[in-house]
């Protein structure tokens, strides 16, 4: 079979070298992207005169009935067309006739699969975006039920502090709250046009990129050619911030396989979100919250492979760049999975308060609070800090926690503790006076709930 761009060939490649060049197994996710350009394209290349009107009408009507083909998933691809824009291309031909062949006039594949890609990414990041404020949602609501539901903190998985566990899910809001930040900036960068640098060098038809771009609802168009068709900037700065997000659910997916260990039995998870084990009939393991621990690994490896890709090469299009796709596609599809299976994770689980409450009751966590009073009362901390360190090890001596200890015992250890001293050690108590901006107190936590539904539309 000829190729479209086969004139200066005189041999043809075996069928199995056409498979392993052709992209149209992976990239036909760009279907309906590329027939939006190709009508943009037709006409722009009308309104500047270079076709005559009534062929870019038959030209998008072809391309009209392609696109409700693709929709319903009829369309049949060939790999002997190698991707989806001379798979395009010979349908559209077929359809209308030798004008289909118009339509790739002052354009080349390379500004055409770029802008694919822009389109394409423009629609996801905004999906994401869509995802994350629900998933944002969910946490904000079990927060706002948890706001005095006191957990152990930790540092170095050891008990640090305790805390209010909505304070611990709006550590996460925050984190997603930068994650959209970053995609929202991403987009600045994904919504500029290509459409109409050509193969390189632009073209000398008397095109109008302004105005394709403006049919493409694109914000502006790249000012240089070269740049327009090599760069992959905004696929690498989407990945960049998947790759952040990404790290950031599994951190919490970590948490939530902690938490949901007999060992924490800090929380359940819904049956949905859980499986089970074909020879020990007793277990229900965490399965979503350790998929998205390992599926983080495909996206910073999407990263990498990208930025390999990269690293090397010349000015402006490189068949490496077909290498693209794919790695783009699977974040797309992974970073919107694991944000629709969190948030319902985290909508689903049930918390186990009194484990939670009980937890803090039998450990050091409240030393600090000892050390505070006594700084409080005149003590210079690294001193309070020493008396209290010695009266962690005689409890550990004695087998017993700090709030076992009797009144005299403190009194040993500094004239300075008075009877309120049980007060202080009290986990509650121990919460709810942290009321430093950004604290753990609960008038903290709620403030911090109160501003993130505002930033959610729900205040």
């Amino acid at each position: 079979m000829k190729k479209l761009w086969g004139g200066r060939f005189t041999a043809s490649a075996e069928e199995w070298v056409d498979e392993f060049g052709a992209s149209i197994s992976f990239d036909q996710e760009l279907v309906l992207e590329d027939i939006q350009g190709s009508i943009a394209h037709a006409t722009m290349l009308a309104k500047c005169g270079i076709i005559a009107a009534e062929e870019a009408e038959t030209i998008i009507a072809g391309l009209n009935t392609l696109k409700e083909k693709a929709e319903k998933k009829e369309l049949q691809y060939s790999t002997k067309y190698e991707d989806i824009h001379l798979n395009i291309e010979h349908l559209l031909t077929e359809l209308v006739g030798p004008v289909g062949g118009k339509l790739h006039t002052a354009r080349s594949r390379n500004d055409q699969v770029a802008t694919d890609m822009h389109l394409y990414l423009r629609e996801q990041v905004k999906e994401i975006e869509n995802l994350i404020n629900e998933f944002q949602v969910s946490l904000v609501e079990k927060a706002e039920k948890h706001v005095e539901t006191i957990m152990p903190g930790y540092t170095h998985l050891q008990r640090a502090q305790p805390i209010s566990f909505g304070h611990h899910l709006m550590a996460y809001f925050w984190m997603l709250e930068r994650d959209k930040q970053r995609f929202k900036g991403a987009l600045e960068r994904i919504n500029i046009s290509p459409l109409g640098a050509g193969a390189l060098a632009g073209t000398t038809f008397p095109i109008d990129r302004k105005y394709s771009a403006e049919l493409l609802g694109f914000n502006g168009i790249y000012e240089n050619s070269l740049d327009a068709v090599s760069d992959r900037d905004f696929i690498l700065e989407f990945m960049s911030a998947s790759s952040i997000m990404m790290m950031h659910l599994s951190r919490f997916a970590e948490e939530v396989i902690l938490w949901s260990s007999q060992e924490f039995r800090f929380i359940e998870l819904d049956d949905t979100f859980a499986t089970g084990s074909s020879i020990m009939p007793q277990k229900k393991n965490p399965d979503m919250a350790e998929l998205i621990r390992g599926k983080t690994g495909r996206v910073y490896g999407g990263l990498m492979s990208l930025l390999t890709i990269l690293k090397g090469l010349p000015l402006a299009y490189n068949k490496d760049m077909q290498e693209d796709k794919e790695g783009m596609f699977d974040t797309v599809k992974t970073v919107k999975g694991s944000l629709k299976i969190f948030a319902g994770m985290v909508e689903t689980m049930t918390v186990n308060e009194e484990s939670m409450k009980d937890s803090v009751t039998k450990d050091f966590s409240n030393a600090t609070e000892l050390a505070d009073y006594l700084a409080a009362k005149g003590m210079p901390f690294r001193e309070a800090h020493e008396v209290v360190g010695k009266l962690v090890l005689h409890c550990i001596q004695k087998g017993c926690y700090l709030a076992d200890l009797p009144f005299h015992e403190f009194k040993e250890a500094s004239s300075l503790f008075k009877e309120d001293i049980y007060e202080a050690l009290n986990p509650y108590n121990a919460v709810v006076r942290r009321n430093s901006a950004g604290g753990t107190g609960f008038s903290e936590v709620s403030a911090q709930i109160k501003k993130g539904k505002l930033l959610l539309g729900q205040g």
